[in-house]
């Protein structure tokens, strides 16, 4: 569903592929208009028009489909507008039901899906804008082409970072600035990027008079250090395998080593190291448990340990038990 994108040992992030979707559009289950950079499905993006657009588009799907956009991350924010039919929308462990008029915001890596697991009769709309980011705490980098002013470009920005209410539901004015886009992108006419422009503008201009209207709640946490090393470090148990030191840690939850490392131990009571290592075993121990045929190499190379001598040395100075000894011992029910 998505194609991984490395940087060194950082952490992996993993931008959206849509394929089912475009394999949808391949089949004729439903009408597709989208330009599009990258991996995402769509024609291509004239390059000198509107950069940091990742794709913008629109399906009309007439009957409900038989395919469903499992979880994903785009690497800009995402708007999106249902303007009509019903859509399941699933965001930081929640699903919402989407109505004709509903808007949805995703923020940069945010995980989400589409469809539970199918998607419904729908018209849907959006964009992603990649605004330069991979943890909350860096600043958000907007086109340079928005004719938004400082002021409100900043204003907007402060309202997406720090509110995480992913559903909303629009005003006929962004419900509007959607068509008008859609509209343009089945005329492809020779001023194509310069009314793309225009119409984005204008796009997040009438996003920013609604989110004034609701008077929008910011929260500082949202965008702070603590928050990035706090995913960073619910995603760990997920990469074990890594090679992990202090320095890619670190890189990979966007900080500099020592604001990192106290983070850690501020949110574990432990180093980063010691945490990992803590995880490391604890992961072994639950193998070790259930998989009582797997090879001790097997076990050490799926939890990150460099060698079966490293891994018995470090599990027997954690638990005071070998791994084979560990695994003969009774396990406690639960």
């Amino acid at each position: 569903m998505s194609r991984p994108i490395f940087h060194h040992d950082d952490e992996i992030h993993a931008s959206d592929t849509c394929e089912p979707l475009a394999a949808a559009a391949r089949r004729g289950d439903l009408r597709f208009h989208a330009l599009a950079r990258g991996d995402y499905p769509g024609e291509p993006l004239p390059e000198d028009a509107v950069p940091q657009v990742s794709s913008i588009g629109c399906w009309d799907a007439e009957k409900p489909q038989q395919w469903g956009l499992l979880e994903h991350r785009n690497e800009g924010i995402e708007l999106a507008y249902l303007e009509s039919g019903s859509l399941d929308f699933h965001i930081a462990g929640e699903w919402h039901p989407l109505q004709r008029g509903d808007f949805t915001v995703t923020r940069p890596w945010q995980a989400h899906c589409l469809g539970r697991p199918r998607i419904g009769a729908s018209r849907l709309h959006w964009i992603i804008l990649d605004v330069g980011v991979r943890h909350p705490h860096q600043p958000w980098s907007w086109p340079s082409w928005l004719a938004l002013t400082p002021r409100d470009l900043e204003e907007l920005t402060a309202m997406l970072r720090q509110n995480e209410q992913p559903v909303w539901h629009a005003t006929e004015e962004v419900g509007r600035c959607f068509r008008d886009i859609s509209a343009l992108l089945e005329r492809r006419p020779p001023t194509l990027g310069s009314r793309l422009a225009v119409l984005i503008s204008e796009l997040l201009i009438c996003l920013l008079e609604t989110l004034r209207q609701r008077e929008v709640k910011r929260e500082d946490e949202l965008i702070s250090s603590e928050r990035s090393v706090r995913l960073f470090l619910a995603k760990l148990p997920q990469q074990l395998h890594s090679m992990w030191t202090l320095d890619n840690m670190a890189q990979a939850a966007g900080l500099q080593r020592s604001q990192f490392a106290s983070y850690c131990k501020r949110l574990t009571n432990q180093t980063p190291l010691q945490h990992l290592t803590w995880l490391r075993v604890e992961r072994a121990k639950t193998i070790l448990g259930d998989e009582p045929e797997l090879s001790l190499a097997a076990i050490s190379e799926r939890c990150g340990f460099s060698g079966v001598r490293y891994f018995s040395s470090v599990f027997q100075r954690e638990t005071g038990l070998s791994p084979g000894a560990w695994r003969q011992k009774p396990q406690e029910p639960g």
